[in-house]
């Protein structure tokens, strides 16, 4: 079955927060061919600054965006500006309505709460945070654990977990089988040189 990934973008959206899951995703794509297409989509389309400033250019505006069966939406600094625009806020919501899964990384997951999509879900989000989203009251937060798969929704609790979120969901939607033949493609086998 073919899928529709959408990788949502903004003003100020952590990098690898969104490149991590455009790059399993589209390496699905050229590993088992016909399986799935990616777009970049930002409120008005075209260039977005991130949050290193890495300039990128979305394919569709919120207004053109068709319909996606995966929604990954991003953390960053930016995100704090994101889920107070409701623009932001209704498009998620639309796409929800169609999507198998609603995804979020890092501080993307306070957008995901903002528009409503969290209330009385499990969530994760950047460790730096999770007492900020405590505080909510409208989720069960979860801690120290890179992943948190509610089934529609899933959170990635920080930048690199992203990717080990998105090889979740291309086990959990495609095949374990399928997951691991983008694991080698990547070479994505992490040792870290220094760890706690």
């Amino acid at each position: 079955m073919s899928r529709t990934i959408a990788v949502v973008l903004f003003e100020g959206a952590e990098e690898l927060d969104f490149v991590g899951p455009w790059e399993v995703f589209t390496m699905l794509s050229q590993v088992e061919a016909g399986s799935c297409t990616a777009y970049t989509v930002s409120e008005r389309g075209g260039e977005v600054r991130c949050a290193k400033g890495m300039r990128v250019v979305a394919d569709h505006s919120f207004a053109t965006a068709p319909q996606a069966d995966v929604v990954v939406v991003p953390g960053g600094m930016g995100s704090r500006i994101e889920l107070k625009n409701p623009a932001m806020l209704d498009f998620l919501r639309a796409q929800d309505k169609g999507t198998e899964v609603t995804a979020s990384v890092c501080t993307g997951s306070f957008v995901l709460e903002a528009a409503g999509l969290l209330a009385g879900k499990h969530a994760t989000t950047h460790w730096g945070s999770i007492d900020h989203m405590k505080k909510l009251g409208t989720v069960e937060v979860v801690e120290n654990e890179r992943f948190v798969d509610e089934g529609h929704i899933v959170t990635a609790s920080d930048v690199s977990a992203g990717i080990d979120m998105s090889l979740h969901l291309v086990g959990r939607l495609w095949s374990p089988e399928v997951a691991r033949k983008v694991q080698k493609a990547m070479e994505y086998y992490p040792q870290p040189p220094y760890q706690d």
